[in-house]
């Protein structure tokens, strides 16, 4: 039996018509789902709370505390303390209560997490009193550096933090100094692993 030209139109037009559909059903649905009810998509860029714009710290020199119990006294730190690799920041009194060891373990295992990376991230402690539990920190927090953030260069430094929800947060600052972002340390670290790693991908500094 042969194909007439009207069997061949109806075919092509039977295509056409399939083709169509697969490509403007899933359009109608979308348009359909965005604005005939209430779902959208969850857009989110990150997991912490961004500080915009951000804050550069001031350039200051910090004493640094030994974590030796019979360490010498504070010694003057450097004044490009927040300008060499990107900080993970915490600030607390350094006695360290169950919030500060809390924050210091994130700080810690997320480091450790960016694996070849790692060393391009420095964890800072600012503390503003009762310094320090010395014995803890050098056990567990090796490599911290502590900062004395009592004095009036302190002070100007900490006035760029966010008093809001401090004892329970962790603050990125980047290369450049800059106070970029801040995390809630009782939520789950991934969060903060995982901008942190995509910050030091795309960055071209630090």
């Amino acid at each position: 039996m042969s194909t007439t030209p009207d069997d061949l139109r109806a075919r092509n037009l039977r295509m056409l018509a399939t083709l169509a559909a697969l490509f403007l059903v899933p359009l109608l649905l979308a348009f359909y789902m965005y604005y005939a009810t209430d779902w959208r998509p969850v857009r989110r860029v990150n997991h912490g709370t961004l500080i915009s714009p951000a804050r550069p710290l001031p350039v200051v020199r910090l004493p640094r505390v030994s974590l030796s119990e019979s360490g010498p006294p504070p010694t003057a730190g450097s004044a490009n303390e927040f300008r060499t690799q990107w900080s993970l920041v915490y600030i607390g009194t350094g006695n360290c209560d169950e919030p500060c060891r809390q924050a210091l373990y994130v700080m810690r295992q997320t480091r450790l997490s960016l694996n070849n990376n790692m060393t391009r991230v420095d964890r800072v402690f600012l503390t503003t009193g009762n310094c320090c539990a010395r014995e803890f920190l050098a056990k567990e927090h090796a490599g911290l550096s502590v900062l004395d953030a009592t004095g009036a260069d302190g002070a100007r430094v900490l006035r760029e933090f966010p008093q809001d929800g401090r004892p329970y947060s962790v603050f990125i600052v980047d290369p450049l100094g800059n106070l970029m972002m801040s995390y809630d340390a009782r939520q789950n670290p991934k969060g903060l692993l995982e901008d942190l790693q995509k910050l030091l991908r795309l960055s071209h500094i630090g």
